[in-house]
């Protein structure tokens, strides 16, 4: 839990601190807003993504104790961070090339694609895990007291 709680915690630092970095990035290189620029949405997609989901994995690994099925549980959290971590920084390096007005490639979007792969497994891998903890019989579903 604590993995889940850290990694939460860090992706709320990421999100404000990218918000920062767009509102100062396009100040500091006299861009105007009449060209969206993917910097305008990093924030809002570490946060969403980053922040309050692993919040709401956390509250249900407090109820389902989902970790039990620790093989899948840890795939889907590095599935899931790798593809949110990949998909952020292609979204950063496309929407930098855009306020500098570069051309973007399609290595850029192939790479971010394969984010969303990651993030999409990760997230099944999750569901699994979870449907593991729902439907485990109630004798097994009570946790490990010490």
């Amino acid at each position: 839990m604590k993995k889940l709680f850290y990694a939460s915690f860090a992706y709320m630092i990421l999100g404000v601190s990218s918000g920062l970095f767009y509102r100062e990035f396009t100040k500091a290189n006299d861009f105007t807003d009449a060209t969206f620029t993917q910097l305008a949405v990093v924030h809002t997609h570490l946060l969403i993504l980053g922040f309050l989901v692993l919040l709401v994995v956390l509250v249900l690994e407090k109820v389902f104790t989902i970790s039990r099925s620790a093989k899948l549980f840890g795939w889907f959290f590095w599935l899931y961070n790798a593809g949110l971590i990949l998909t952020a920084a292609m979204m950063i390096w496309h929407g930098m090339l855009t306020v500098l007005g570069e051309e973007s490639t399609s290595m850029i979007a192939g790479i971010a694609g394969l984010g969303h792969i990651l993030i999409t497994a990760g997230m099944i891998v999750f569901f699994i895990a979870l449907g593991k903890a729902v439907f485990r019989p109630a004798a097994q579903a009570q946790p490990v007291q010490a």
